[in-house]
């Protein structure tokens, strides 16, 4: 699943153009030239994201990031140990905060998932390890052409989804653990067309002209 986009237009393959739903605003084109379907090793800012994602659902992507940095003060930097001993006047304290998605059932969660992060921290050294395992340590270059080729969910997000539930995390539907695959680069799903995509500088440079002709 990608953020919200407008309708792909007609490009020529000679382009290197971004994903379209880049364009339709600068925080968006931001996140999209700067993080997303870059690989992320880095565990708080895994758990960032999925903590995010989860925050993400029903609303538009735009709006987590127009309120991320409120996030990251009212989370405590996403630090998974801070998070992990929020308590009641803390839960009170956030639904009373205008700068974040005043959800309870969102920031139990978060705080739910913090405790199941620091397990799976604890049981295979670092979240990294065990979230990279579902590709191998590797990531998995698709090759969508238009927006309509990028599925909202995949077989492996239906892995991470159901492994992640049974070990205790909330909000990790397939769709969420989708975006969450695309935004921290273990997907790259840019366009064949995209800056972004691994292949498109290979390919522009077989098509552009002998730059030093004889």
């Amino acid at each position: 699943m990608t953020p919200d986009h407008p309708h792909d237009s007609d490009r020529t393959a000679q382009e290197a153009v971004p994903c379209p739903w880049a364009v339709s605003d600068p925080l968006y084109r931001q996140y999209h030239d700067l993080e997303w379907g870059r690989p992320l090793h880095n565990d708080r800012a895994l758990f960032e994201l999925l903590i995010l994602e989860g925050m993400q659902a029903g609303l538009s992507w735009l709006t987590i990031l127009r309120k991320r940095e409120n996030f990251r003060c009212a989370f405590s930097g996403f630090d998974p140990e801070q998070v992990a001993r929020f308590d009641e006047g803390k839960v009170a304290a956030l639904l009373c905060d205008p700068g974040i998605i005043r959800n309870r059932l969102k920031i139990r969660a978060a705080i739910t998932n913090a405790q199941a992060f620091l397990k799976l921290q604890a049981e295979f050294s670092s979240f990294d390890h065990y979230v990279w395992s579902f590709v191998a340590g590797q990531p998995v270059v698709n090759a969508p052409v238009s927006l309509a080729d990028v599925p909202a969910r995949t077989e492996l997000s239906d892995r991470l989804s159901k492994d992640l539930t049974r070990r205790g995390f909330k909000f990790v539907g397939s769709t969420i653990c989708y975006a969450f695959l695309q935004a921290a680069g273990l997907v790259n799903d840019h366009l064949v067309s995209c800056p972004g995509h691994p292949g498109t500088a290979e390919r522009l440079s077989q098509l552009a002209p002998d730059a030093h002709p004889e």
